[in-house]
């Protein structure tokens, strides 16, 4: 049979997921600031070579 019951909200759960979420946040946004700095220059010496990334 189906309980109609609403379970306890466990608050260290809550900060865990808290945590998880804004720890995924920042490294969603570090790993873009990122990838905008070094991605173009690290393309150029992957593709062109090394006196393309010079310039």
């Amino acid at each position: 049979m189906l309980s109609v019951a609403v379970p306890t909200w466990n608050p260290q759960a809550a900060l865990l997921i808290g945590i998880v979420l804004l720890e995924a946040i920042v490294l969603y946004v570090g790993y873009g600031g990122v990838e905008r700095l070094v991605g173009p220059r690290l393309l150029a010496l992957l593709t062109r070579g090394d006196d393309a990334a010079r310039r």
